[in-house]
């Protein structure tokens, strides 16, 4: 049975390829760094088209995640209505391609959700919104942003409580860390709007070094420096692994109040 090795917290977790890490996380500031023995290099660029979803191992969830409620955080004016039900979110968009996987839980008790409806909406690799609805200053009235619903989708949780998403690894943009926002609904209800962070360390190695990302200004605004990010933003930042073939993968299980 394949060894696969998670990341979070600051610690290698190795885990098999069907069962999750099976021991409490260890609650840490948002700041606070990972090791990633990674460089740009080892993953693919030109976006989700050269990925086959199918061959893609299952995503490794931590066993005993923290059973809390995520904190809820601003919609944003970059939202827009009416997004499709979609796996692949990227519209045929360059980046580097990465598998975003999410649990909804129930926060008192940690059992899944079935049937939670989970949108997600994040910017392209050059840190632009793509959506006509969206406020002009997420689109910056870029004509390819304009003309569609890039990295915007939503899907329904399995029985398990987990959807999946393919999409790139989201750019930055001025004033702002690097981000996903969520919106959570069950029965038609809003349960959460929140955002979900990535490591200050991995987004060095990928907006440093991956040639989809190269070239830009370097980024001013880091998790340490971020007005909107919680003081401790231990659970709202995904776990990671490099899947065989160059894609990242990204989970995280969001706990909700019913």
């Amino acid at each position: 049975m394949k060894r696969r090795t998670v990341i979070f917290g600051g610690t290698a977790i190795v885990a098999t390829s069907v069962v999750g890490v099976s021991l409490w996380p260890r609650r840490q500031r948002a700041i606070a760094a990972r090791t990633f023995h990674w460089k740009g290099s080892d993953f693919v660029s030109g976006g989700t088209r050269a990925v086959d979803v199918a061959k893609l191992p299952e995503p490794v969830f931590r066993r005993r995640p923290n059973c809390i409620v995520t904190a809820v955080q601003t919609l944003g004016p970059c939202h827009v209505n009416d997004v499709p039900e979609r796996e692949d979110v990227s519209e045929g968009k360059v980046g580097m391609p990465m598998r975003m996987a999410v649990r909804i839980v129930h926060a008192a008790d940690c059992r899944p959700i079935e049937n939670a409806d989970v949108e997600i909406w994040h910017t392209d690799h050059r840190g632009i919104y793509s959506g006509r609805e969206a406020a002009e200053m997420c689109t910056s009235g870029d004509a390819e942003a304009l003309s569609g619903l890039a990295f915007r989708g939503r899907q329904l949780t399995n029985s398990d409580g987990q959807a999946t998403f393919l999409t790139v690894y989201p750019g930055w943009y001025h004033g702002r860390t690097s981000h996903i926002h969520c919106r959570i609904l069950v029965a038609g209800k809003e349960l959460l709007v929140s955002q979900l962070y990535f490591d200050d360390t991995l987004n060095d190695i990928v907006y440093d070094q991956h040639p989809d990302y190269v070239g830009r200004p370097a980024r001013e605004t880091r998790n340490s420096d971020d007005g909107i990010i919680p003081a401790d933003a231990a659970d709202h930042i995904f776990d990671f692994e490099k899947l065989d073939g160059g894609v990242l993968s990204a989970t995280i299980t969001i706990g909700v109040s019913s």
